[in-house]
Formats: C-alpha cells, structure tokens, sequence
C-alpha cells in the first residue's frame, strides 16, 4: 500500500505534488494552532469557574458563620456539603435540600479531609457517579467546619467541543482552498517550466544529423520571477552553446570531407604516375635500358614524392592526437643557430632568391625539439620561394622578446588575397592566381608548420600585402628576456 502511494506520489505533476506538500504543512499548522486555542479556551473557563467557586463560597461561608445554615444564591446543578471536622474525621451535616447532595459523597468527603490535613482551599476535578464530571473546592468556612461546593463542567466541555468543531470545519475549507487555488497558483507559476520543457521536446524532435543543423527553438517569455528567468537565461545559453558546437562539427565534417578528397587526390595522382611509369618501364625493358633508367628515375621521384606526402599527413595525426602520443622531443637548442641552419640551406637550393638574415649577437636557448623547428623554417623559407617570382628577395629574423623568441620569414613578393588568408594554414589548400598548384607542393607545409609550432606551446602569425607577406613564428622562452644577451 505505502509502495503504491510512493509510485502514485512520483507520477504526480510538480505543481501537485508541491500543492499537496503545502497543504500537509498546513495541517499541520492548524493543528497546532487549533490545539493552542482549545487550550487556552478550556484553561481560560476553567479558571473563570475556579473564580466563580470562590466566589459563591465566600458568600455561603458568611451565611454558614452567621446562621448555621447555608443560605444564600445556588446555582443550578451545584451541589453543596457542610462538614463538621472538630475532632478530624469529616461529618456531613443534614442538607437544608437533598438535591444539594450528589448520590455519591465520596470525593466530597476525600477532598474535606484532605483540606482539613493542608489547611488551606483545595481544587480537584472528579468524575461524580451519575452525574458527570464537576470541579470541586473545599475552604474552611470557620475553624471546624469545611464547605465543599462543586460546579458541573458540561458548560465547559460543550464550548470546547463547539470551537473544536468550528476550527475543524474551518481548517478542513480552509486546507481545501488552499490546496485548490495554490495548485491553480503553482501551475501558473511553472508555466515557464513546463513552457522550457515543451521547447526541450520540440529540440529532441529535431533532426541533428543534417551537417548545417541548429535549432531553431529558444525558451522566451518573462513569467516566473528571478530565478525562472535565471533558469531560463541558462536554459538559452545551453541552447547557444550547442549551436555552437554544432556549427563547430559541421564545419569539422566538411573539413574533414575536404582533406579526405584532397588527400585521395595528391595520392591519386603520383598513384597513377608510378602505375604510368611502371608500364613504360616494363615496355622500356625490352627495348632499350637507357630508357627504362629514365622511367626507373621517374618511378623513385614519385614514390620519393608519395612518401613525402604521407609522411606529413601522418605527423599531422599524431600531432592531432597529441594527448596520446607526442611526436616531439624537446631538448635545450639554440634557435639562431637553427635558423642560420635553414638559411643555408635555402641558399644552396634557392639562389634565385636573395636571401638576407637577421640574427642577434648571441644564441637563443629554448627548450624545443631542433629537428621539427628546423622543419617550420625550411617550410616557411620553400613557401616563400616557391609561390613567388625569381629575384623576390627573402628575409629571415630572430627575435628576442620578455618570455618569448620569434622567428619572422618574409618576402616582397606579390601578397596574399584577402580572401585566402583565413584559410592559407588549412590542410591540402592552394592559393589560387600567383599561387597554383603547378608550382605548389601538396599544401600541407604551412599546415605542418603551425600544428608543430602549436605542439610547442607557440602560436604562427600571418601579415600579408602587395609587396610584403611576413609569417612570424612565436615560441615560449621561459626566464629569458632581452637584457640576458
């Protein structure tokens, strides 16, 4: 029974069941407040009728002291019983009417020892026998004889029952208004909740598979006070934060598409060169070697060029999955000498384009791995030289700045559109005019360049317009500053 209370009280509506969590506080309320009044109400006559014995006796007692007899007022269903105690054992006197004498004079006669023994009025409450329950006083009246009057308290009783009946009456309406129109409030109230919880469905409802997806419902209204609209704020906030991250993996799934193609290209196409030249290769066989060794080259080229490719496409996952596994091994070097390194290099291999280094007197000790920032610069040294023309004159620089060294490539040739940008560091992308894929290599080395320089804890700049375009490097150099050169 209680289990299947518990389970009918859960399948309640909030605003019930708060209802009803009212209503029992409620109760509980006017039960104490109606128990407080009965008590002050039955205490209260009580005391009254207490007042109106001693009042009647006083009276009584001045008639018995004066006359010998008890005269005077009665009240109607009192009785009376005068004892002679001279000798200590309470003798009652003849009644001047036997009406004043109950059937039974026991507690009568107990309670007129009893004042004999303390000297001084007694009160009790007794039940007489056939007659009901009374409250009893004994006072002396003179020195050897007691008067013991008792007054019914059926009047008191009655107006007891009467309030507890009016209070019972008036709770039980009052619980049920109560219950009734705070049920009415309380819905109205969380009107706003039940509103969120209808947008909530409406989301659930929604179909999130669509790459553009958002939703297109938000919580509105200004109903419920601060804290609904607190909840409320929050509930739109959550809602924004998932449009967010929505908007993040669609644009993610479309990247992730793009490399996909893109890589599927760049591996097509020396593919279908190495199964071209394996062709001619097996044709050139038989016929003459000069030119199966020129196919046999070419055949090393490209597989030399695939091989290239996927080894960026696979520093680039394992840079991704950084957390898991990290591709860097770190060791003190000296940044200047790396680059003076690279500058030799491309002078070996570019001197089509004048190449001018910037270096500071003294070396740039960083915590780094050499070989992969030695990859960055020959990255940024071959992007320059090869999407611009001959004779564009490049320049590398080291720089030593408060808790970080830079290194900026940059070069006079033609500049970056506007629009290419925001997108020169995305994987397999080209810039298109000045920039083809022609002359291009696979589009991953600005790629790999800024994964590595992020693997470092360092972040890759571009600043690009017609006649300058600077890519600036900026590396953590914890406790070296410039004064230290």
């Amino acid at each position: 029974m209680i289990a299947r209370l518990r389970r009918a009280y859960r399948g309640m509506r909030l605003g019930t069941r708060m209802a009803l969590g009212l209503g029992a506080l409620s109760l509980v309320v006017f039960a104490v407040v109606g128990t407080a009044l009965t008590t002050y109400m039955r205490d209260y006559l009580s005391a009254q009728l207490d007042t109106q014995l001693a009042q009647a006796q006083i009276a009584q007692s001045k008639s018995i002291a004066d006359y010998g007899t008890l005269s005077g007022k009665k009240y109607y269903s009192w009785f009376y019983a005068v004892y002679d105690v001279r000798d200590g054992t309470p003798e009652l006197r003849r009644p001047e009417d036997p009406a004043d004498l109950p059937k039974d004079v026991d507690d009568f006669t107990s309670l007129a020892r009893a004042q004999t023994a303390a000297h001084t009025e007694l009160l009790r409450t007794e039940h007489l026998r056939g007659a009901g329950s009374y409250r009893l006083r004994a006072c002396q009246v003179e020195p050897g004889v007691v008067l013991v009057s008792a007054a019914p308290l059926e009047d008191i009783e009655d107006t007891v029952g009467q309030l507890i009946t009016i209070q019972a009456v008036t709770f039980a309406l009052a619980l049920l208004a109560l219950v009734v129109f705070g049920r009415r409030m309380l819905r109205r109230g969380l009107k706003p909740l039940s509103d969120m919880a209808s947008t909530a469905h409406g989301i659930a409802s929604h179909d999130l598979t669509e790459s553009a997806a958002r939703l297109p419902l938000r919580a509105d209204g200004r109903d419920g006070g601060p804290e609904v609209d607190e909840l409320r704020t929050a509930f739109n906030t959550m809602l924004e934060h998932i449009d967010d991250s929505l908007a993040v993996r669609a644009e993610a799934e479309q990247r992730l598409r793009r490399f996909v193609a893109d890589a599927s290209h760049e591996l097509r196409t020396p593919l279908m060169s190495v199964r071209g030249y394996a062709d001619l290769f097996q044709y050139a066989a038989a016929n003459a070697p000069e030119e199966r060794d020129r196919h046999l080259a070419r055949l090393r080229a490209e597989a030399a060029r695939m091989g290239i490719l996927l080894d960026d496409l696979l520093l680039l996952a394992r840079l991704d999955a950084a957390e898991v596994e990290a591709p860097l091994r770190l060791q003190q070097a000296d940044l200047a000498e790396l680059v003076g390194q690279a500058a030799d290099a491309f002078r070996a291999g570019r001197p089509d384009h004048p190449l001018t280094v910037l270096a500071g007197p003294g070396p740039v000790l960083l915590p780094m791995d050499p070989l992969r920032i030695r990859q960055v610069v020959d990255n940024l040294l071959t992007n320059a030289a090869v999407h611009t023309p001959a004779g564009t004159k490049v320049s590398v620089e080291v720089a030593l700045l408060p808790g970080a060294a830079e290194v900026r490539v940059a070069d006079t040739g033609p500049g970056i559109p506007p629009d290419d940008r925001a997108r020169v560091f995305d994987r397999f992308y080209r810039v298109d005019k000045a920039r083809t894929r022609d002359r291009g290599g696979s589009g991953l080395g600005l790629a790999v360049a800024q994964s590595l320089i992020r693997a470092h804890g360092g972040r890759i700049e571009l600043n690009s317009a017609p006649g300058a375009t600077v890519f600036t490097v900026r590396l953590p150099a914890p406790g070296v500053h410039p004064a230290d050169r």
